[in-house]
């Protein structure tokens, strides 16, 4: 039997994925896309994971689309059609990574490129070896940034800075990833599973409800205007203000213990 594409491991409350084709820098095909989506879901549904790491295996984190999956093979016309391979695969992925119910990290071990790149910075956390990169690399092979990258890349770092790293390919290393503010954290290679595992366990301890709906909250008042950001709060607040979480926080407060979380 062949070795699984997408390798699942639990520690406590969190959920770790890696990305499982080392010899290929771990880049996508339909198949390994079919695994990640399966996990994912059974991740969204067991109220035991509190919080999500992806990582790669072996030298990098994701080299993007596997462009000799057969995914990719030349369709009517005698091209591939790239648009289908969106639609069917990087869409849900990047839609379900964005809807899980509990903080999702990157632990960027490596080179991450194209989509793999996208696929990292579509996650809540980045935390990214001092080794690692992030490469745009779509304009090389005469594509856009796809996996979500249009919308990203501007909302996090700017149109200036999205456009350069978009137009030009170029490696951005870890260091200035994170001093543009393009990614969460960058740390020495020796300490990034300790960081990793240390902000997983701290996420994991704190009110998934909350977490997930602060992304949601921020997702959405990105493009509405300020008065419509108050309304998202007012909305979101309400729904909060009902859960379990919100009268244990209280409690905990008020009787100066550690508060005990367990919405989801």
């Amino acid at each position: 039997m062949s070795e699984s594409l997408i390798l699942i491991a639990d520690d406590g409350p969190v959920r770790t994925f890696t990305l499982n084709r080392p010899t290929a820098l771990n880049s996508f095909t339909g198949a390994m896309h079919g695994e990640l989506r399966i996990g994912l879901e059974a991740a969204a549904a067991d109220a035991r994971v509190r919080c999500v790491v992806i990582t790669g295996a072996g030298r990098g984190f994701c080299a993007g689309q596997d462009l000799n999956d057969p995914e990719m093979a030349p369709a009517e016309g005698g091209a591939p059609d790239v648009g289908a391979v969106i639609d069917r695969h990087y869409k849900p992925l990047a839609l379900r990574i964005r809807r899980m119910p509990v903080p999702v990290i990157a632990m960027v071990n490596g080179v991450a490129a194209g989509a793999g790149a996208n696929f990292a910075l579509g996650c809540d956390f980045v935390i990214a070896a001092r080794s690692a990169s992030f490469i745009q690399a779509f304009s090389k092979i005469g594509l856009i940034p796809d996996c979500g990258g249009t919308w990203l890349l501007p909302r996090i770092v700017g149109r200036a800075m999205a456009i350069g790293l978009a137009m030009t390919g170029d490696k951005l290393p870890a260091e200035e990833a994170q001093r543009i503010g393009l990614i969460w954290r960058c740390v020495d290679d020796a300490a990034l599973k300790e960081e990793t595992r240390a902000l997983a366990m701290k996420l994991a301890a704190m009110p998934s409800a909350a977490l997930a709906a602060t992304r949601l909250a921020i997702d959405e008042a990105m493009p509405a205007t300020y008065a419509e950001a108050l309304s998202i709060e007012a909305r979101v607040q309400g729904q909060l203000g009902r859960c379990g979480d919100f009268a244990e926080g209280v409690q905990a407060f008020q009787h100066k213990r550690a508060p005990v979380f367990r919405d989801r």
